[in-house]
């Protein structure tokens, strides 16, 4: 900005007070959050069992406990089982009975008892994970935070690259003929190691090919793909097309022949999206985390990952974009991504060392489920695990919230992907977007996080499942009468994009805070052959059905319309169809999950 006086006249480049603003606003941000977690540790390690209680004569206290001692035990039956640490007001007077060299001490608290309780009661609001669980959750969730880092780089990329070199319309065309047979693919090569390898030698095994291939596509593959890739006018004289201006499935096809090597990097980019968050971190997490601990520490992981495409996105736009190209942008790019890849493999180590060190220290409650004795795994084939998904109800039924999420947002994305396109054409404008659009996401999913952090635990799993169906079906409405009005101007056009971005933006920000969590919930009370194959079906499989399957019906729709604008009519009708029957679904697993985790709390009582 400039102001009108001569003499007061400041640019940004210029003003000396100006440019490190916002680096002041971000350390101060920054210092807070660090402050917030030191606190939080400090005081699990100064109350290692519980927060502070409040004794009969009105003031606040903490119990002390000093390192325990190999001839040293504490009556178990004064022991809080359902938390895993040690309750003083479950006996009477608040005593806890132990050995005569092991002395537990009460220390009153110089605090008024409205102030400790209401700090009490903030921490448990904010951030309820005390002792020894503070340290398991940070290692977890560390890698779920490089896996959404990873996730977020690479999709960015792979739209980029895609929408710009050949249209969002080869979008759908790429998920039915290049992803789902990838996904299939994988499928059946996970389901055969899983059946040979060790769970932490598979996680390995499935990790670190995809960030094989994004690195080899940086160093090798894409700066020769002016020698490994045929030209557009050669592929359009081999098809019989005679202008580069024509439209159609076969002039996309010819532009993704043409850019075969970007149509890989999307299909690649495609798979690791749904494998690593539902198969690598989820799969992992829902082994050594209890039911009781899932409560407390699912939302917590996705408020911890939400961090991730704030980050991502402000190192596209503030360093990556910002490139001479977009080749030297690839570059600076999949260095972050390189790096993600190899503290997802770090995070995974220590946190399995970790636990395994820990394993007998903890209660029954908390224990993970890993540690159970584990069964023999029976061989199964692509149509035998095609046939025991069908066979459960409670598969089905996850199946249909994972396809039902997959099927509406393709319905939307791929035309607001059209219409981001025609408002900027340019690769590192595009790519400057996603990355300020990626950073929004991660920002409003730790709000929303922050608001309703409690809603799976105070209003139940049934709320958190539908919550993502509801708010997808109010805020397409204005979006969908944006694209009806019309495009033929550039007031319109920005309209429909800000409508199609703040749609696109909470349905994402909704699935990160409340469906992913009860998706994941609900994986718990199974059985370990139907949380490996079942999983692996439902998560990678059903996803892409989801998205294939919608592509599928927009490519039907272009061919009768001619194009997705005039079929916006008949694509309202089958998008709250979808929603409708996914809301459904979610209530009958409800009524399921309700009654399997009973029963399994009470198999570990």
């Amino acid at each position: 900005f400039s102001i009108q006086n001569p003499r007061l006249s400041i640019r940004r480049s210029s003003c000396p007070a100006y440019k490190p603003r916002h680096r002041r606003r971000i350390a101060l941000f920054s210092f807070l959050l660090l402050a917030f977690f030191v606190e939080a540790a400090t005081g699990s390690k100064r109350y290692p069992s519980m927060p502070p209680f409040q004794l009969d004569d009105g003031t606040m206290a903490v119990q002390v406990q000093p390192k325990r001692r190999n001839n040293v035990g504490v009556n178990k039956s004064r022991v809080n089982k359902s938390e895993g640490r040690s309750n003083p007001m479950s006996s009477r007077g608040g005593a806890v009975n132990v050995k005569n060299d092991h002395k537990v001490t009460t220390k009153t608290v110089p605090h008024t008892t409205a102030t400790a309780s209401w700090r009490s009661k903030l921490r448990n609001a904010l951030f309820p994970i005390y002792g020894e669980e503070m340290k398991k959750f940070f290692l977890i969730g560390s890698i779920k935070f490089f896996v959404i880092l990873a996730l977020t780089l690479t999709r960015d990329n792979k739209d980029t690259m895609v929408v710009t070199e050949c249209g969002a319309e080869a979008i759908a065309f790429l998920k039915i003929y290049g992803v789902l047979p990838a996904a299939t693919l994988f499928i059946g090569l996970y389901s055969k190691m899983a059946t040979i390898l060790e769970k932490k030698t598979l996680f390995y095994a499935t990790c670190i090919p995809f960030f094989a291939f994004f690195f080899l596509f940086d160093a090798i593959i894409y700066p020769s793909r002016g020698s490994i890739q045929p030209s557009l006018s050669t592929v359009q004289s081999m098809l019989g097309i005679s202008s580069e201006t024509s439209s159609g499935a076969t002039a996309i096809f010819a532009k993704l022949f043409a850019n075969w090597t970007s149509a890989l990097f999307y299909i690649i980019a495609e798979v690791y999206s749904s494998v690593s968050v539902g198969i690598l971190f989820w799969q992992y997490a829902n082994d050594v985390v209890s039911i009781s601990q899932a409560k407390r520490f699912y939302p917590l992981f996705a408020q911890m990952s939400g961090l991730a495409p704030i980050l991502a996105g402000q190192y596209v736009v503030r360093y990556a974009s910002r490139a001479k190209d977009f080749s030297e942008s690839l570059h600076r790019i999949t260095c972050l991504v390189t790096f993600s890849g190899v503290m997802m493999c770090l995070f995974y180590r220590w946190s399995n060392a970790y636990i395994e060190s820990t394993a007998g220290m903890l209660s029954t409650d908390n224990a993970p489920q890993a540690a159970k004795p584990k069964k023999k795994k029976s061989k199964m084939s692509m149509v035998e695990s095609a046939r025991f998904l069908a066979s459960s109800e409670y598969l089905r039924l996850i199946a249909i919230m994972v396809l039902g999420y997959g099927l509406s947002i393709n319905f939307t994305d791929i035309m607001w992907k059209s219409i981001v396109k025609r408002q900027y054409p340019d690769p590192l404008d595009y790519q400057r977007f996603m990355g300020n659009f990626s950073s929004i996401v991660g920002l409003s999913t730790c709000i929303i996080i922050f608001i309703g952090v409690h809603a799976i635990r105070i209003l139940g799993w049934r709320m958190g499942a539908l919550s993502t169906p509801l708010v997808m079906s109010c805020l397409a409405l204005p979006y969908f009468c944006s694209i009806l009005v019309g495009l033929d101007s550039p007031h319109r056009l920005r309209i429909a994009v800000i409508f199609g971005t703040i749609q696109t933006l909470l349905s994402k920000t909704t699935k990160y805070a409340l469906f992913d969590p009860t998706t994941q919930m609900a994986y718990i009370p199974l059985d370990d052959e139907s949380k490996v194959k079942g999983k692996a079906a439902i998560e990678v499989l059903g996803s892409r059905l989801g998205k294939s399957g919608g592509s599928l019906i927009q490519q039907g729709l272009v061919m009768v319309f001619g194009n997705i604008i005039s079929a916006a009519p008949v694509l309202v009708v089958l998008y709250y169809s979808v929603l409708a029957w996914w809301a459904f679904s979610a209530n009958r697993l409800s009524t399921l999950f309700y009654a399997r985790t009973a029963t399994q709390e009470q198999k570990e009582q």
